[in-house]
């Protein structure tokens, strides 16, 4: 691939993190710690505990609207709570792919594979986070 990961074309994908505050931010950082580029096409979106689902929901809404996101992966922490419930009502609209139980290693693939489309970059995601569990030292 002779394009940089800051292409932004509708040739590569968007990552948008959502999770309880202040864990979508953190994940961010942390990406661009290895992906300076990343800050372009890598979107956090932190929810507080106190804040109402439906506010939630809008500050979604209006991240998109502001972006121009065109092909998404959506990445959120916990299966059934707040955040992954959000992530899930506004990625359905759109048919984007919602994967739970985000961490570094799964986020990092997602970044370098942003260049894969549907299913295939998906499997990436959550291979990179499945293979990124392990305990150091055992055998694999």
């Amino acid at each position: 691939m002779t394009d940089s990961l800051a292409t932004d074309s509708l040739a590569f994908g968007h990552v948008v993190l959502v999770a309880h505050a202040p864990l979508a931010s953190a994940l961010l950082a942390c990406a661009a710690h290895v992906f300076p580029e990343a800050l372009s096409f890598v979107h956090a979106l932190d929810i507080p505990a106190d804040e109402p689902p439906e506010a939630s929901l809008a500050r979604v809404q209006a991240l998109h609207s502001s972006n121009g996101l065109e092909r998404c992966l959506v990445l959120t922490d916990v299966l059934g709570a707040t955040p992954c419930n959000i992530a899930v009502r506004w990625a359905q609209t759109a048919g984007w792919p919602v994967l739970a139980g985000v961490n570094v290693p799964m986020l990092l693939r997602a970044i370098a594979y942003r260049h894969e489309v549907g299913a295939a970059w998906v499997q990436r995601a959550v291979d990179g986070g499945h293979n990124g569990i392990a305990l150091p030292g055992a055998a694999r």
